[in-house]
């Protein structure tokens, strides 16, 4: 569904200052409004490296987001502009600009390292923007990457042995791009010219060596390996002379360097090309409530002392999502009842047809909507909602009965009561004619069309009411003999059983149609919920092959590694690096193994501990 959105500008989201994090509620309210699935971008870097003007660059825009010009750094907390996506009519592009990490005026590395972790939980696409070159101070400077383990989860819980599997991140961590800004290097490698994600994948190189010094040098390399498996670098020129960077908003693109400018364009096309939709497990797509909802969790969780959770965030979005779900599956069932229902139903089979067609409909909109419904809590929900709605509409179908049936009988009778007050038939032969004029009426009303399932039964009501009235005219009537008058009683006993009788089967096979009515009810939603399960269960493994690959993707690129530098004997000639003594280096070269496994496949290294 097409969401207009209105944003001349960037809105606060995420504000930071002296105190907890808050959430602008006026964001939220711009994201409540987006129903299109969105492509989140967030930037993170050092304060004054020029992200702002990246995002502002994504927006279509020369301003928006706070460029600033001294060294102090204008953007605080999260700001977020929603622009319509230029290449996805269908989507909405939502980008976030964080405020820069290393501020010296905060002082406090706890706070970049939350708005680090937001920017990852938040995006689909994640770009981290630095000056110059990829060298040990960029990937110091990048040390936040190694500290995610300690401020966001995966799971609600440890797996069995005690310990999270942190290799799961790569299931619904965003694609990585680092921009490189100010870049004077020429791309080489061993005199061959590179391309930028080249270079990218040469810095990302391991060290062989187990002293702390190695380990420091490979961890931030080895996280990026793992929790990005998609990885993108982009390089860019200085825009124009050092006085000058203070007005980039007010520059035309003439009046920058050409190579920046034509650098920026690749950069914006690529990510209006290739960023994904912001999708949860489960192939749940994120839409502006949705990331609202999102915010607002991760927020709660840091400010009440916990760690953001992934899956603790969707099962917070599944129950507001669920929740809603039913009220729209509602409204749908009360909208096609009021289209298509026509009180009173001539039977009770027809309502219950209707019912059971409407409530079928119900339960696809339910499950259209909703997800991760624990034990089927808010379908349960729904399933009692719909029978009581049937049950009203049974109660509602022999009231609206009951009335016509009433009111066809006083306007049909009403004459002969009439006659019957002026003793028309108070006199010899009267009982006759009386009995004919009812059977006449009688016959008239159940020629009556739509009178509903109460007929039978209001109209012995009625004549039931009048027995006295009969019985009066019966022994008034000097015509008939003592034994005929006693054989008229037992006439009209017998009717009275009979229409009683046919009465109590009515009932019975009303009573069987409501319960056959409540086991196809039962039969749907377990149709509907087995048929939804496949699909998530499709969904669910076609996420664990994926993140599997993923997996095998960083473990593949560290074995190379590992048999490059410690196993040459195995690899072509033209691979081999220098001879290497096995025996009395095997427990390092083992160590070197297992701690390459434990941070792509954990689940292997207990295997290689036993070598």
């Amino acid at each position: 569904m097409a969401s207009e959105i209105h944003m001349p500008g960037p809105e606060c989201l995420i504000k930071n200052i002296n105190g907890p994090l808050l959430v602008n509620p006026e964001a939220l309210k711009i994201l409540s409004a987006i129903r299109q699935p969105v492509v989140v971008v967030a930037i993170v870097g050092l304060y004054r490296t020029g992200k702002s003007y990246l995002m502002n660059k994504l927006a279509g825009k020369n301003k928006g987001f706070s460029l600033g010009s001294t060294v102090q750094s204008h953007t605080k907390g999260i700001w977020m502009w929603c622009v319509p996506h230029p290449k996805k009519p269908n989507r909405t592009l939502v980008l976030l600009d964080t405020e820069g990490l290393g501020d010296v005026e905060k002082g406090d590395n706890q706070n970049d390292s939350w708005i680090f972790a937001l920017a990852i939980l938040l995006s689909s696409t994640f770009v981290y923007n630095s000056m110059g070159t990829i060298n040990q101070q960029a990937m110091d400077q990048l040390h936040y990457v190694t500290e995610l383990t300690d401020r966001i989860r995966a799971k609600s819980s440890p797996d069995v042995d005690g310990v999270e599997d942190s290799a799961d991140f790569v299931s619904f961590f965003p694609d990585f791009v680092w921009t490189l800004r100010d870049f004077s290097l020429d791309l080489e490698a061993d005199g061959q010219s590179i391309t930028a994600d080249e270079y990218l994948e040469n810095s990302l190189k391991l060290k062989k060596g187990t002293s702390p010094k190695d380990k420091t040098f490979n961890l931030p390399r080895l996280c990026i390996r793992k929790f990005f498996p998609k990885k993108k670098c982009f390089i860019f020129d200085r825009p124009t002379h050092r006085k000058k960077l203070g007005q980039l908003e007010e520059l035309c693109d003439d009046e920058l360097d050409s190579e920046f400018v034509q650098q920026a364009v690749v950069f914006c096309s690529y990510i209006f090309s290739n960023s994904k939709t912001k999708t949860l497990s489960g192939g749940i797509k994120v839409d502006g409530p949705r990331l609202g909802t999102l915010v607002q969790t991760y927020v709660n969780a840091i400010n009440s002392g916990d760690l953001p959770c992934m899956e603790n965030a969707v099962l917070a979005l599944a129950e507001i999502e669920n929740s809603a779900a039913v009220q729209k599956a509602i409204v749908h069932y009360d909208q096609q009842m009021g289209q298509k229902l026509q009180l009173p139903t001539e039977t009770l089979q027809e309502l219950l047809d209707l019912h059971r067609a409407t409530e079928k409909e119900t339960i696809e909109v339910f499950m259209r909507s909703s997800f991760k419904d624990i034990d089927q809590l808010f379908q349960k929900k729904l399933a009692a909602q719909l029978d009581k709605k049937r049950d009203d509409f049974c109660d509602q179908n022999r009231k609206a009965s009951s009335d016509r049936c009433s009111a066809l009988l006083k306007d049909i009778f009403s004459p002969l009561e009439e006659d019957v007050k002026q003793g028309i038939y108070s006199k010899s032969g009267g009982y006759r004619l009386f009995i004919e004029k009812m059977q006449e009426l009688k016959k008239k009303y159940l020629q009556e069309p739509r009178k509903g399932i109460q007929a039978e039964e209001i109209l012995q009501e009625y004549l039931k009411s009048k027995e006295s009235v009969t019985d009066a005219i019966l022994q008034t009537d000097q015509t008939l003999s003592e034994k005929e008058k006693l054989i008229e009683v037992e006439r009209m006993r017998a009717e009275s059983a009979q229409a009683a009788a046919k009465m109590l089967e009515e009932m019975q096979i009303k009573n069987q149609q409501m319960m056959e009515q409540k086991e196809k009810s039962y039969q749907e939603h377990v149709k509907q919920l087995t048929e939804k399960m496949e699909r998530d269960r499709a969904q669910l493994l076609e996420e664990q092959e994926r993140t599997l690959a993923l997996k095998l993707q960083v473990f593949n690129c560290n074995t190379v590694w590992f048999l490059l530098f410690c196993f040459p004997s195995t690899l072509p000639d033209h691979k081999r690096g220098p001879a290497v003594n096995l025996k009395p280096r095997r427990k390092t070269l083992l160590a070197h193994l297992y701690f390459s496994v434990f941070f792509c496949l954990p689940e292997l290294a207990p295997i290689i501990s036993r070598c």
